[in-house]
């Protein structure tokens, strides 16, 4: 989640695992890469590489000035998401990081706010929320806990828990929005062919 400040399933992937092996730093991979809209599995080990994910997943987004960020973001297809709603590495106390997270129940009522992503640099569109969530997760040691979240924190956690269903935040725009950023997503989808030559990816 970046800029200026329901998905398939609210229920966890199909796969399972551990967080594979990498080295930081993690880096943003841009739309339209097919990594963004692959299946994300379910973390089961809860264990030192996890630890490293989450605190490099934090390294990554600071250095981006973004607010959250979903492992598929970096590549990592697990079920991991963090954030932080002031965005500043000094406000460790406003740090989450979510395992595994599911949506338990959504608010009816919802608005509407101008969204980004680190994912998509420089573009920005309305997209339309529940104003409140109430959520399930895992915490690095794989304990459970539930939390209410309202007003930015619940827009942040519905954009990356999309990531986390492989779904991108232009999927929800309205009709009207999604053309006067169509030409933003094409130029994006024609770099990635040209550094990505016969790699397969869902255009818009």
């Amino acid at each position: 989640f970046g800029g200026t400040s329901a998905s398939a399933s609210d229920s966890d992937g199909g796969t399972t695992g551990g967080v594979p092996d990498f080295e930081p730093p993690l880096n943003v991979l841009l739309y339209p890469d097919p990594k963004l809209r692959a299946e994300n599995a379910t973390v089961t080990a809860f264990d030192a590489n996890l630890e490293k994910l989450a605190r490099s997943m934090f390294d990554t987004m600071y250095a981006t000035d973004g607010i959250g960020l979903a492992a598929p973001q970096v590549g990592m297809n697990v079920r991991v998401m963090v954030f932080n709603p002031v965005g500043e590495r000094e406000a460790k106390d406003e740090e989450l990081v979510l395992v595994n997270p599911r949506v338990v129940n959504r608010s009816k009522g919802q608005t509407v706010f101008e969204e980004g992503c680190l994912s998509f640099p420089n573009i920005l569109g309305d997209v339309r929320r529940s104003k409140e969530v109430v959520i399930e997760a895992q915490d690095l040691e794989g304990q459970k806990f539930r939390l209410t979240l309202d007003g930015l924190p619940a827009r942040i956690f519905l954009h990356e828990f999309d990531h986390l269903q492989g779904t991108l935040f232009h999927d929800r725009m309205a009709p009207k929005v999604l053309k006067e950023v169509k030409a933003e997503l094409v130029a994006l989808e024609k770099q990635f062919e040209s550094e990505n030559p016969g790699v397969a990816y869902q255009s818009v």
